[in-house]
């Protein structure tokens, strides 16, 4: 175990950009999850050095997180299409058992036709996203990006002072502030779950925040582990549970914009295929946020305890 802040953090920055430049190769061969693998890399990396900055020199690192946001927006356009992708795929399966026919006035047949289109379209969608990741991947900038992240592998620019801290201690620090933060969020949740002004787009957008911060404290956990052992990793997968059950009602609040903007575009007066869709995504996304609540309620234990 490292006894210094800088030797741990040293380490838990050469197992990142070794994690993000493996998942590379996989990416140009278009490999089954490989967009998805390199883009939690690219965001993971660039969550540890924002919460252990106060470990490192401003000035270059801020440069690397703008570039790792680049890239993982890049890579976000393709695995956001491949999300939507896989759930029309899978409605359409599930809708494979209805009446079978041809019948242009079947409703069955309707529905199934509609996702169809709307599985070909993210697929396409997916496509020429990937085209454009794989034009970036050989271009100047991820060229530069790929060796500044070499050279923060081989020499993080460590603040000295800082860098020679107790691990325990430091990591602790930084854990506590992630975790505030997170436990913030979702106090104004609440407030905004209570009050009538508050509109359901305003608490959907706010419920967002709150995933990011929880993936932000599980990756600053997941970094800490080695140097704060058991706690660390349980906090780690708690953080984990929520980011995952508001992952799962974002990509259905998604799913249903994009059904919503498939209808519009449709040109056809029957929308009532796409309206069947987006009520299954609605139910989806109202399933999701029934977990939200026990999901998050470590952050209220800890703080009681605290």
């Amino acid at each position: 175990m490292a006894s210094t802040a800088g030797s741990a953090l040293t380490t838990v920055l050469d197992d990142d950009v070794e994690r993000l430049l493996r998942a590379e190769p996989a990416v140009r061969r278009d490999a089954p999850d490989s967009v998805h693998a390199m883009r939690v890399s690219t965001r993971r990396l660039r969550s540890v050095l924002r919460s252990y900055r106060r470990l490192l020199e401003p000035g270059h690192v801020r440069e690397i997180r703008d570039e790792l946001r680049w890239l993982a927006g890049i890579l976000g356009v393709a695995r956001d299409a491949e999300v939507r992708g896989e759930r029309f795929a899978a409605l359409l399966e599930e809708h494979r058992g209805d009446q079978d026919t041809d019948n242009p006035d079947d409703p069955a047949a309707a529905l199934r036709r509609t996702v169809s289109e709307l599985v070909e379209n993210e697929r396409a969608a997916y496509t020429a996203a990937h085209a454009v990741v794989l034009t970036e991947l050989d271009g100047d900038r991820y060229a530069s990006l790929r060796q500044a992240l070499l050279d923060l592998r081989s020499a993080p620019p460590l603040v000295a002072r800082r860098a020679d801290a107790e691990a325990s201690r430091a990591f602790g620090k930084v854990l506590h502030a992630d975790f505030d933060q997170l436990r913030s969020m979702v106090e104004q949740e609440t407030t905004m779950h209570a009050d009538p002004a508050i509109s359901e787009d305003e608490r959907i957008e706010h419920l967002h925040e709150i995933r990011k911060s929880a993936k932000r404290l599980r990756y600053c956990s997941e970094a800490a582990a080695d140097v704060l052992g058991g706690p660390a990793a349980e906090l780690a997968l708690r953080a984990k549970k929520l980011q995952s059950v508001l992952g799962d009602h974002r990509d259905a609040v998604e799913a249903m914009a994009a059904i919503r903007t498939a209808a519009a575009h449709s040109g056809t007066p029957d929308t009532s295929p796409f309206d069947r869709l987006y009520e299954s995504e609605a139910v989806a996304a109202r399933k999701a946020l029934e977990q939200y609540s026990a999901a998050a309620d470590f952050v209220r234990q800890r703080d009681k305890s605290r």
